[in-house]
């Protein structure tokens, strides 16, 4: 089948070297060959035992993984759990104390808003008021007018 190419050997190391490089990439195209032979007669025999067996292996190996990640995670979730409530029960307590103390401090504070005496009341205007605001109004708007009609 293979064929050997004769080379004239007698023009020196130039031609040498150009047939060992010859010589060399026909070796590996023959390698490939042989290994792409080898490889199908492989796969038609032997790839599907060891197809299935990778697979077994994988399914193992998930398995296995998906134990230890969810044991991981239980146990992130019990630590995460307990900072929190241990986080709850520190803020709760420092705000009972906060509002504990104001409460003790307030009575002694004379604060208007929180002291026993009732804001006085409010004045309401009289019509009378009322009536000199809006004469105000009416004059300021003729005057207004008035301007606006001069331009």
């Amino acid at each position: 089948m293979s064929k050997q190419v004769s080379f004239n050997r007698s023009s020196g190391s130039v031609n040498a070297l150009a047939e060992s490089a010859l010589f060399a990439s026909r070796q590996a195209w023959l390698a490939g060959l042989g290994a792409a032979s080898i490889s199908r007669e492989w796969a038609r025999h032997e790839a599907g035992n060891t197809f299935r067996a990778l697979v077994r292996q994988g399914s193992a190996v998930e398995k296995n993984a998906i134990r230890v990640i969810g044991d991981r995670v239980e146990s992130s979730i019990a630590t995460a759990t307990s900072l929190w409530r241990a986080a709850r029960t520190t803020a709760l307590a420092t705000a009972n104390r906060l509002a504990e103390t104001a409460v003790a401090a307030l009575p002694s504070v004379r604060i208007p808003a929180f002291g026993a005496t009732a804001a006085a009341p409010t004045r309401r205007k009289t019509a009378r008021t009322r009536a000199v605001k809006a004469r105000a109004t009416r004059t300021v708007r003729s005057v207004k007018r008035t301007g606006r009609k001069s331009k």
